[in-house]
């Protein structure tokens, strides 16, 4: 199975321990973590790093590094995770072994401030639903965001993910959105990345 994928602009690959600046980054700016989570400390990125290397299910699984395709600049990361629902963060014990981990699968994404309003996020969204549903067996992706995170709730829905209500993710009520695999190959035309 092939893990650095590629877009039109964007290539995403394994996350790395090389990576640290781009977590750094990405999760000490109140900007980007606004609808995410707490702004973190350096030194509780560095402690999570190793978690962000973590992979499973043949690597179909785990945190990717988004970079532009022709420079190499890192611009964010992506991932498919298991969906915490009463814990606010990963359960990062279930990223391991050779199997999908038993729990829905959510994919997600983060930018650098600098990257944003550049059609990137629903790009990102794109490849990684190509990815998911023909990679790997998942039945179906699914998708969180904060209530208030309207512009990530329209890159979901661009995306092609259906939007579901509200339920319960990360210890909060969050906005849900799914994706079933007969749905994407329903959309698959028009969502190839």
């Amino acid at each position: 199975m092939e893990l650095i994928l590629k877009s039109e602009r964007l290539v995403l690959r394994p996350m790395a321990t090389c990576d640290l600046d781009l977590s750094i980054e990405l999760c000490t700016s109140p900007d980007v973590m606004k609808y995410v989570g707490d702004v973190e400390t350096e030194d509780q990125i560095i402690r999570k790093m190793p978690n962000y290397v973590k992979r499973c299910a043949n690597g179909s699984i785990g945190v990717w590094c988004v970079a532009d395709l022709l420079t190499n600049e890192k611009l964010g990361d992506a991932v498919l995770l298991p969906l915490p629902i009463d814990e606010d963060d990963t359960n990062w014990d279930l990223v391991s072994g050779d199997h999908l981990p038993e729990a829905e699968i959510e994919i997600g994404y983060m930018l650098k401030k600098s990257a944003w309003g550049k059609g990137y996020a629903t790009e990102i969204c794109r490849r990684m639903l190509k990815f998911g549903f023909e990679e790997t067996p998942l039945p179906e992706i699914v998708a969180v965001t904060d209530p208030k995170n309207t512009a990530s709730q329209n890159v979901l829905k661009k995306s092609g993910l259906r939007e579901e209500g509200m339920r319960r993710a990360y210890a909060e009520q969050c906005t849900a959105f799914r994706m079933t695999r007969q749905q994407w190959q329903e959309s698959s035309q028009e969502y190839s990345g």
